[in-house]
């Protein structure tokens, strides 16, 4: 892996991205251009901040996340890859897959324009993570920043036999007040209700939080939209080459036994996950590649 100094000679971009030590000791890439601001985590290629200029942050963190090599940083956008929630059949392997907790390498930088700034990265794979997963599937993972945030996961399959993976863009985006926001755009759309043992079931209007909330929605390639009166903005999520959308907030009792929360971060922040997961995992064959692609940006 390059160590700093590397990474700035290489890739930093005058006035609008370096690389600097960040907390826990984890190597981070910070942007500032003249649309936002951001910080990307380089272990699991995970962003932690997103900041529009003249926004509140749009990217949730939590102010009790623990920055560890080889552990998850709670908040930001997790990118969990090869596989969502437990794996399969394997109850040892790491939940979400292994990508968010691995070191990631920069393949490229660039500045578009005064306004976007673009990193590429791929996932470094060694003898552990190969013990994981032993298929030859090269996975990067770009991202563009600017007014909007664009991400995208990009998964080939370099190997002889076809492979399915799960996957899904873990974003935690920071809330007013969780119990006052709607998510629209899943109406009528089915869905597993974890917090019910994976029962199936049908939205009924927009998506509202007042407990806790775990849900997977199925073949739903829908754009939605975090409506947010306290804050007075809409987030409008649009994607491509996703089927399903994840919505979670793990209310009082849960939030607070895991630790890393923060004393009431639950109220202040609402996962709404862009992937392929349950019913939607995703085959690719030798040879071909898929990419999964969200955007988010601010209305008022």
């Amino acid at each position: 892996m390059m160590d700093l100094a590397g990474l700035n000679a290489r890739f930093a971009i005058q006035d609008a991205l370096v690389f600097k030590p960040g907390p826990g000791g984890l190597v981070v890439a910070e942007v500032e251009n003249q649309a936002a601001s951001a910080l990307i985590a380089l272990q699991g290629a995970q962003l932690m901040r997103w900041t529009p200029r003249g926004e509140e942050p749009v990217i949730w963190l939590s102010g009790a996340a623990r920055f560890t090599p080889g552990k998850s940083i709670r908040g930001g956008v997790p990118v969990c890859w090869p596989w969502f929630g437990a794996h399969a059949s394997e109850a040892g392997f790491p939940a979400h897959g292994y990508a968010r907790t691995v070191p990631w390498e920069v393949l490229a930088t660039e500045a578009p324009s005064a306004t976007q700034t673009r990193l590429v990265m791929r996932l470094v794979e060694t003898d552990a993570t190969r013990a994981w997963w032993p298929h030859d599937t090269p996975v990067e993972c770009h991202i563009t920043l600017g007014e909007t945030l664009d991400l995208e996961l990009v998964t080939r399959n370099a190997g002889r036999e076809p492979v399915t993976i799960g996957e899904a863009l873990h974003t935690y985006f920071h809330v007013g007040d969780v119990e006052r926001v709607q998510v629209l755009g899943l109406e009528d759309g089915e869905y597993l209700d974890k917090v019910e043992g994976f029962r199936r079931k049908t939205q009924s209007g927009p998506v509202v939080i007042s407990g806790e909330v775990d849900r997977v929605y199925v073949n739903n390639p829908a754009a939605c939209v975090i409506s947010d009166p306290v804050l007075q903005r809409r987030i409008l999520i649009d994607k491509h080459g996703s089927e399903s959308t994840v919505v979670w907030n793990p209310w009082i009792e849960k939030a607070a036994k895991m630790g890393d929360l923060g004393d009431a971060g639950y109220r202040h922040m609402l996962c709404v996950e862009s992937g392929n997961v349950a019913d939607n995992l995703v085959d690719i064959a030798p040879g071909e590649q898929h990419r999964l692609w969200v955007s988010y940006r601010v209305e008022r």
